[in-house]
């Protein structure tokens, strides 16, 4: 066994262990490094921080199913088995909660004694071959609620799309179920931070409002005024 290690900057080294050399690892390699070197690393970041940004950039594809496409090119998704448990916050440290009697996500600001009624999500990761420029993963957000499993969703029933939570306990996520309805394409903002656009829907983010009375998790457009469109996340273990 051989072992090289590769300072990438002045706070992170890269050991490789090498046993049979095959030419897929080395493509793995190559992939991996080149994402990484997106990011600029600097000493002040923490473990943590260090961990969420090479843990984005992992990626175990094992299964292709083919599904419906809006675009005018057949689409393909390639599922990851990684499946990353994550807290989201907005920009201004809004936790995101379920609604208690609705089918729905709300933005507040939790102190003291009432953390726990953060939701906690689940992340899985796909690959579509997508038919416009992609800069981040393409990833399914669903959290736990009361023993059911409720995926996060869009629906457009006029002008406007629509987020809502959706209960699939019962089923397997599949293109034949409008697979799309329930992809986000998440984008890099910085090391920690991301945004979420709808796949079916481009052009439309999840977000929050800027006002703190003002409770509501929504889709909107890039532009719309007083609407934050940015999310926090930590991974938890």
């Amino acid at each position: 066994m051989q072992c090289e290690i590769i300072e990438l900057s002045n706070s992170l080294d890269l050991m490789v262990t090498r046993n049979r050399k095959t030419m897929k690892g080395v493509a793995n390699l190559v992939l991996a490094l080149n994402k990484l070197s997106k990011f600029k690393f600097d000493r002040d970041l923490s473990n943590a921080q260090l961990c969420n940004t090479i843990m984005d950039c992992v990626m175990e594809e094992i299964v292709v199913e083919k599904g419906s496409s809006f675009c005018t090119e057949e689409k393909n998704f390639n599922y990851s088995r990684l499946v990353k448990h994550v807290e989201l916050s907005d920009q201004y440290k809004k936790d995101l909660i379920q609604n208690s009697e609705e089918f729905r996500l709300q933005a507040i600001t939790l102190k003291g004694g009432y953390c726990d009624l953060k939701v906690n999500f689940e992340m899985s990761c796909y690959r579509p071959a997508t038919c416009y420029p992609n800069t981040g993963f393409t990833v399914h957000l669903s959290i736990r609620s009361n023993s059911k499993k409720l995926h996060l969703c869009c629906s457009k029933p006029d002008d406007k799309v629509l987020l809502f939570l959706k209960d699939c306990s019962d089923k397997c996520l599949s293109p034949d179920e409008q697979m799309q309805d329930s992809l986000f394409n998440k984008s890099m903002v910085c090391r920690d931070m991301a945004t979420f656009e709808s796949v079916k829907y481009p052009g439309w983010f999840i977000s929050t409002a800027f006002e703190e009375r003002d409770d509501s998790v929504e889709m909107c457009q890039a532009d719309t005024a007083f609407r934050v469109t940015s999310f926090n996340f930590r991974f938890k273990d």
